[in-house]
C-alpha cells in the first residue's frame, strides 16, 4: 500500500508576526487567523510603537496598515528600510488606500506586498506565507541551504555546502550567500527586493531581461497581481542607492519598450552629487 502524501510544511518561523493597526477588531481578527496557522504574533497600534516592537521582538515580517496615530504606516516603512539591522524585514501593507498610486507608492517606499482593505484574511494569510517563502524564512526562522545543510552533515566527512561566486560588475562586487554589494569596497545597503533585483540584472550578463522576467525574479509565479510598473519603482530606488544615471548608467541599463540589462562595461560616471553608500 502506497504512502499517503504528506501536506507541504508551512513557513511557520520562530520570530513573530508584527501586526500593525490602530484598529483594534482588525488586530484581533488577523491575529486570530495567523496564530490558527501557527505563527506567533506581537502587535502594535500606532507608529513609534511599531519601530519599537521591530527593534525588540525583530519579527519575520510586519503586517502594516498605513493610516496610523503619531508615524504613519509609509514613514515606518521608510525608516525600517534605513536600518542596517531591520532593514531587510519582509512588509505586507494592508491599507484602505487602494488605489494604484497608492500600491506603487507603498512599493516604492519598501513593502515587499500591498493588500488592499477590505480583505479576506484568509487571503493575508496566504500573502504572509508567500513573502516568506520569498524571503527564504521556513520553520524555526532558517534559510533553506541552512536546513539543507544540518540535516545532511553527518560526522567528520560531511562536507559544507556549496558558495556562489561573487558577481563583479565595473566597481560593484555582489556576493549572493552574504546578501551584500559593495561598490569600491563600501557597502551599499540594499532591501532584498533591491537586491534580488540587481542580481538577476548581472546575472543575465548583457541578455535584456522584461518586466515579466524580473517580477518572476523578485515575486515568484504565484505574484500575477503585481504590477509591471512595481519593477520600474524599485529600478529607480536602486539607481539612487548605487548612484547610477539613468541616461548614462554604468550598472542598470534601459531597454525602451523591452525591459532592462546590464550597463555595457565603461559606461556613465555616478550622478553628481550621489553620495556613496
Amino acid at each position: 500500500m502506497l504512502p499517503m502524501p504528506q501536506p507541504p510544511v508551512s513557513p511557520v518561523p520562530d520570530r513573530p508576526i508584527l501586526v500593525v493597526d490602530d484598529d483594534a477588531k482588525i488586530v484581533r481578527l488577523v491575529r486570530t487567523y495567523l496564530e490558527r496557522d501557527g505563527f506567533s504574533v506581537v502587535t502594535a497600534a500606532d507608529g513609534p510603537a511599531a519601530l519599537d516592537a521591530i527593534e525588540r521582538h525583530h519579527p519575520a515580517l510586519v503586517v502594516l496598515d498605513l493610516m496610523l496615530p503619531e508615524l504613519d504606516g509609509r514613514a515606518v516603512v521608510r525608516a525600517v528600510r534605513r536600518d542596517d539591522e531591520a532593514g531587510a524585514t519582509p512588509i505586507l501593507i494592508v491599507s484602505a488606500r487602494g488605489s494604484t498610486l497608492d500600491r506603487i507608492a507603498g512599493l516604492e517606499d519598501g513593502a515587499d506586498d500591498y493588500l488592499p482593505k477590505p480583505f479576506s484574511p484568509a487571503e493575508l494569510v496566504l500573502r504572509v506565507k508567500s513573502i516568506l517563502r520569498r524571503a527564504g524564512v521556513h520553520r524555526a526562522g532558517t534559510p533553506p541551504t541552512a536546513r539543507n545543510a544540518d540535516s545532511q552533515a553527518s560526522g567528520p566527512l560531511a562536507t559544507a555546502p556549496a558558495t556562489r561566486p561573487a558577481i563583479r560588475h565595473a566597481d560593484l562586487v555582489v556576493d549572493p550567500d552574504r546578501h551584500e554589494v559593495t561598490r569600491n569596497g563600501r557597502p551599499i545597503p540594499l532591501t532584498r527586493v533591491e537586491f534580488r533585483l540587481l542580481q538577476t540584472i548581472l546575472e543575465a550578463d548583457g541578455r535584456v531581461l522584461s518586466r515579466d522576467q524580473l517580477l518572476d525574479a523578485i515575486y515568484g509565479h504565484d505574484q500575477a497581481d503585481v504590477l509591471d510598473r512595481t519593477v520600474d519603482v524599485h529600478i529607480g530606488r536602486l539607481r539612487d542607492k548605487l548612484g547610477d544615471n539613468a541616461d548614462q548608467p554604468r550598472y542598470v541599463a534601459t531597454v525602451r519598450g523591452v525591459g532592462y540589462r546590464a550597463a555595457p562595461a565603461g559606461g556613465g560616471e555616478p550622478r553628481p552629487g550621489a553620495e556613496p553608500a
